[in-house]
């Protein structure tokens, strides 16, 4: 392995984490709160590991698809760790395990947290939990592909953004894998920008639609009231769930619109499906809590938000959905498995994975009817090769096994069956919220630390598609770590994209 660019790009990382701690510390001294110096104290050292770093670039660039996958693990996990040590110094959260929960919870956009009363942290640390879903949502290292110059074209570029974007494939927008980063970044922050402005006309602080937005953008959901967005005014429940909703489907629709090309943007299978499911499950959730609720108005609210939240796992919350009828409930959890769109900030499974699976299936039983039969899979109107339907298969079958696994592991707590299977869930799919004990009205502090490491890696793995986690413990990779590698320039390196 390439262990020069292994150091270089973390080192930007922890860097980066520098400049981003800088935030909270300029809201500490707007707000007059003495916690800037717990900031400091972690966002000094980082700037100045990170500048340091910048003065000692690798000879040869040049990486592959191991180096991107490790990169990405490694980069979620100094992320998460450095993240943790001033929510932690400040004493709002006493223990480490804890803070690190919330860490986690707050780069991979999952919203779980361990914390009894919001309302108790600094505005600081408040701003730092929503500010880490912005970062989380898209990716720190296709941020990094969008403001420094990581040499090595576009083919070591594309390994490391193949290994943080979500979903079954990854390609370009334009011609330069940068340019692609920098749009989806515009498209991003432009989204984040417009959420901010409408909730400030429908009557929130400035405080409070900044956290939101950035909570919404990047589908984290960590509120800053204990009622989540439940205290706010409907105007503002609504916005809020359009734009999860929207920040729920994938990304490359909003470049077609923009660039006019509404006919490629509404043949994408994922995208109808996903507003599909979205309105069908509205419906269903409608009907079934108008018994419940204030009105048809009322429920219909209620169920477009939790639906929307859900499934674009924000983790939003404006009703206690876990007293819900079974049918609602049944609904909602079968969404925290399905999830939002490939090439979104939402996570699940993705609904183009399912989309596959079910063209993949249909393809199947054609086979055994018409023998002799040729078909290929078609998806918005392209061909789907067998790689990808392969990579689809493999990916259900390692989800499911870590699912299981982490089941059982927390079984030992003794707690019951659907408290045990949604807190997994949620944490996998990056949901936030799940059912019993941990619905939206509870939290996860009652877990032991071994649970809380164990959500902690499920939250990880689902972010970041399983396999640069699980790579980090592959003991072949610490041995190719820890042996000297000079890097060589591939002799296809200007093929690698037009091969992907």
């Amino acid at each position: 392995m390439n262990n020069s660019v292994i150091r270089f790009i973390l080192g930007y990382v922890v860097g980066f984490m520098g400049l981003f701690l800088m935030l909270p510390i300029i809201v500490a001294f707007i707000y007059h709160e003495d916690v800037w110096l717990e900031y400091a104290i972690v966002a000094f050292p980082c700037l100045v590991l990170g500048v340091i770093n910048s003065y000692f670039r690798p000879k040869k660039f040049f990486f592959f698809l191991k180096e991107g996958f490790f990169c990405t693990g490694a980069s979620w996990v100094v992320l998460s760790v450095i993240g943790a040590i001033p929510l932690w110094l400040t004493g709002e959260i006493p223990s480490y395990v804890d803070a690190l929960f919330e860490a986690v919870s707050g780069f991979t956009t999952t919203g779980a947290s361990i914390l009894p009363n919001v309302e108790a942290l600094s505005h600081a640390s408040l701003f730092w939990r929503s500010f880490t879903h912005l970062v989380g949502g898209m990716g720190v290292l296709v941020f990094l592909l969008t403001v420094i110059p990581l040499a090595g074209g576009d083919g070591s570029q594309f390994n490391l953004m193949k290994a943080e974007s979500p979903g079954p494939s990854v390609g370009k927008l334009v011609p330069k894998l940068k340019n692609t980063a920098q749009m989806l970044y515009l498209i991003y922050l432009g989204l984040c920008a417009l959420e901010i402005i409408l909730l400030l006309i429908a009557g929130m602080t400035p405080f409070e639609a900044i956290n939101t937005s950035i909570a919404t953008a990047g589908t984290g959901g960590f509120g800053i009231y204990s009622s989540s967005i439940g205290g706010f005014n409907v105007a503002c429940q609504w916005i809020v769930a359009a734009f999860m909703f929207i920040f729920g489907i994938n990304f490359n629709f909003y470049y077609y619109i923009l660039f006019r090309h509404a006919r490629a943007a509404f043949r994408m299978e994922e995208v109808r499906m996903y507003s599909f499911l979205t309105a069908a499950s509205i419906g269903i959730i409608t009907v079934n809590t108008l018994s419940c609720s204030s009105g048809l108005f009322d429920a219909l609210t209620k169920a477009a938000f939790q639906v929307t939240s859900i499934q674009s796992s924000t983790g939003f919350s404006t009703a206690d959905f876990a007293v819900w009828p079974q049918t609602s409930r049944c609904v909602l959890v079968l969404l925290m498995f399905i999830g939002a769109c490939a090439g979104s900030t939402g996570g699940g499974i993705k609904v183009s994975r399912f989309v596959l699976m079910g063209k993949a299936v249909h393809k199947e039983l054609i086979s055994y009817i018409h023998p002799r039969c040729v078909r290929k899979t078609i998806m918005d109107g392209k061909p789907v090769n067998h790689e990808t339907i392969r990579s689809n298969n493999v990916f259900f079958g390692t989800f499911m096994l870590v699912f299981f696994v982490s089941v059982i592991l927390l079984s030992f707590e003794n707690l019951d069956f659907s408290t045990i299977f949604t807190s997994v869930i949620a944490t996998m799919s990056n949901i936030g919220p799940g059912m019993s004990l941990v619905g939206p009205t509870g939290n996860f502090a009652f877990f032991s630390n071994f649970s809380k490491i164990v959500l902690i890696f499920d939250m990880l793995a689902g972010r970041l598609e399983l396999f640069p986690i699980l790579m980090l413990f592959h003991p072949t990779i610490w041995k190719d770590l820890f042996t000297t590698y000079h890097a060589k320039e591939p002799k296809n390196a200007g093929k690698v994209m037009k091969e992907s």
